[in-house]
C-alpha cells in the first residue's frame, strides 16, 4: 500500500494574530502624525527658553558652528589709595614672616649636625612665633578685607617690614652658605681620607708585585733615606740587576745563534768539564761569564777605572745621593752625561764583548768605534739590553758602598757546598725540566762547579752566591 503525506493546514489563530499587529501599527502612526508640533510652538518654546536664562549674568551667542560661546562679564572693584596701601603694608609683613620662617628653619637645619639644643629650641620658637602672626593676618584678612592690624596699619610698619624681610633673606643665605661651607670641608676631608687610602693601597700592591715579580722594579725604593737603608733593600737592587744580566745573556744567546755558534762548545770554553747538556746548562755558563765580567772589581769604590780615583774617599751618604740621582734614569743619552756612568759602560762593554764576537754578530765594530769614541752610544737593541744591565749593576754598586760594612764574595771551582754561604742555581731555576734532573742528583755531588752570580754581605747579613754543582 502507497502512503500519500498531505501538507499541514494551517491555523487560523495564526492569521488572526498577525492581522491584528497590522492594524495596531496603522493606529500608532496616524496618532503621532496628529500630535506633532507645528513651527508656532516650536518658536514659542525657544523664546521661554531664552527668558528663562535672560537673568543670568552671561551673553550666550550662536554662531556658524554647532557650539556655544560663553563669555562671563566679571565684576570690576576698584580700591581706593588708602585701600591699596593698607592692602601693600599686609602684603609686605606678609613676605617678612614668611621671610623669618624660612631663616629660623634653615638655622634648625644647622643646628642638627652638629647637634645644638639651644640653637633649636631657639630656632623652634621662632619659627612658631612668625606662624601665630601668618595667621593673624590671614584671619584678619578674611574677616574684613581692609581689617589689618594695628601694627601693620601704621605709617611706616610697611617699610620696616620690607627691610625685615631682607635682613631675613640675608641671614638665611648666611646660614646657607655656611652649611654648603660645612659640607664642602667634609667632602674634602672625606677625599684626603679616601686618597690616603688609595694611596696605601698603590703602596700594598707594590709590594706584592716586588714580592710576585722580584726585580722588575725599584718602587719599593721610593721615598728612601739614608737612615731607613736596610739589606733588605739591597736585595731589592740585587734582583733588579739579575734580572737585567739574564735579559742580556737571552739577548748574546739569540746573537750567538743568528751567527750559527755552537752553543754547546761556546759554553763548554766558559766552563770546561763540568756543563750536562741541555739549553738551561749552557744559558748559566754564559750568565756566569757575563757575571765575571761585569762584577769585576765591585769591591774598588772607583770599580779600578782610571779617572775615579777620587770616589776612594767617599762616604757612604755620597753614593746613596748618587743612586737615588741615577734610580730613575732609563734614557741612554741621560746617562752618557753622566761621567762615571758613562765610563763604567764603556770599559765593561769593551772587556766583554770581544771583537771577534762583535763582528761574528753584526759583521763590522761599529759598536766598538762608538763606543771607544766616547762621542755616543749605540742606538741598537743589543746595546740597550747591554747599557740598561750596567746602569742596574751601577746602581748595586752605589748602594753596596752606601753601607759602612760590606762585601762580595764568590765559591771556587770544586769546594764543598755550603747551604750558609751558597745557594743552587737548581732551587733558582726549578722550574726547569733539566736543572730540576740536577737537583735530584745535588745530594751525590756536593761540589761547586762555578760560581754563575757572586755573593754579598751587608751587615750581619748574607746573601747567598748562586753555584752550579758539578
Amino acid at each position: 500500500m502507497e502512503y500519500t503525506q498531505r501538507p499541514p493546514q494551517p491555523k487560523l489563530g495564526t492569521f488572526a494574530r498577525a492581522f491584528n499587529k497590522i492594524l495596531r501599527l496603522g493606529r500608532s502612526f496616524t496618532s503621532s502624525a496628529s500630535d506633532a508640533p507645528s513651527e508656532d510652538s516650536c518658536s514659542v518654546h525657544k523664546l521661554k527658553l531664552s527668558q528663562t536664562f535672560s537673568d543670568f549674568p552671561t551673553i550666550i551667542s550662536e554662531g556658524g558652528s554647532d557650539f556655544y560661546k560663553v563669555e562671563y562679564e566679571k565684576p570690576r572693584q576698584k580700591f581706593s589709595s588708602k585701600d591699596r596701601q593698607t592692602m601693600e603694608s599686609l602684603l609686605a609683613h606678609l613676605f617678612a614672616s614668611i621671610s623669618a620662617i624660612k631663616a629660623a628653619y634653615a638655622q634648625l637645619q644647622m643646628a642638627q649636625s652638629p647637634y645644638e639644643p639651644n640653637l633649636i629650641q631657639s630656632s623652634d620658637l621662632a619659627i612658631v612665633s612668625e606662624f601665630r602672626r601668618v595667621s593673624e593676618l590671614k584671619h584678619s584678612y578674611f574677616r574684613d578685607q581692609f581689617a589689618i592690624p594695628r601694627t601693620v596699619s601704621d605709617s611706616s610698619s610697611d617699610l620696616v617690614a620690607q627691610i625685615e624681610e631682607q635682613r631675613n633673606l640675608i641671614k638665611a643665605y648666611r646660614i646657607t652658605k655656611a652649611k654648603l661651607e660645612s659640607d664642602l670641608k667634609l667632602k674634602d676631608s672625606e677625599i684626603f681620607s679616601l686618597q690616603a687610602e688609595l694611596l696605601e693601597s698603590k703602596k700594598r700592591n707594590q709590594i706584592l708585585d716586588s714580592n710576585c715579580h722580584s726585580g722588575s722594579s725599584l718602587s719599593p725604593l721610593d721615598g728612601l733615606h739614608p737612615s731607613g737603608l736596610t739589606p733588605n733593600h739591597f736585595l731589592t737592587v740585587l734582583r733588579f740587576a739579575i734580572n737585567s744580566i739574564r735579559s742580556f745573556v737571552k739577548e748574546l744567546v739569540k746573537q750567538m745563534e743568528s751567527a750559527r755558534w755552537d752553543l754547546d762548545a761556546a759554553a763548554s770554553a766558559i766552563q770546561p768539564g763540568v756543563l750536562r747538556r741541555g739549553r738551561t746548562h749552557r744559558s748559566l755558563a754564559f750568565q756566569s761569564y757575563v757575571c765575571q765580567q761585569i762584577f769585576s772589581d765591585f769591591h774598588h769604590k772607583s770599580y779600578n777605572l782610571d779617572g775615579l780615583e777620587d770616589r776612594t774617599m767617599w762616604c757612604p751618604r755620597r753614593f746613596f745621593d748618587e743612586f737615588i740621582e741615577l734610580r730613575d734614569t732609563v734614557p741612554l743619552q741621560k746617562l752618557w752625561q753622566h761621567p762615571a756612568a758613562a765610563k763604567f759602560l764603556r770599559a765593561k762593554f769593551l772587556s766583554l764583548v770581544h771583537p771577534k764576537m762583535e763582528s761574528s754578530f753584526f759583521g763590522n765594530l761599529n759598536h766598538r768605534d762608538a763606543v771607544s769614541s766616547g762621542r755616543c752610544f749605540p742606538n741598537t737593541a743589543f746595546f740597550a739590553g747591554f747599557a740598561e744591565m750596567a746602569r742596574r749593576v751601577w746602581l748595586l754598586h752605589c748602594i753596596f758602598f752606601s753601607f759602612e760594612d760590606r762585601s762580595i764574595f764568590q765559591a771556587r771551582k770544586g769546594c764543598r757546598f755550603s747551604e750558609v754561604y751558597m745557594e743552587s742555581v737548581s732551587e733558582v731555576n726549578e722550574d726547569d725540566d733539566h736543572v730540576t734532573s740536577a737537583a735530584a742528583e745535588e745530594h751525590a755531588s756536593t761540589a761547586v762547579g762555578f760560581t754563575v752570580v757572586p755573593g754579598f754581605r751587608v751587615g750581619l747579613t748574607v746573601l747567598q752566591c748562586q753555584v752550579y754543582l758539578a
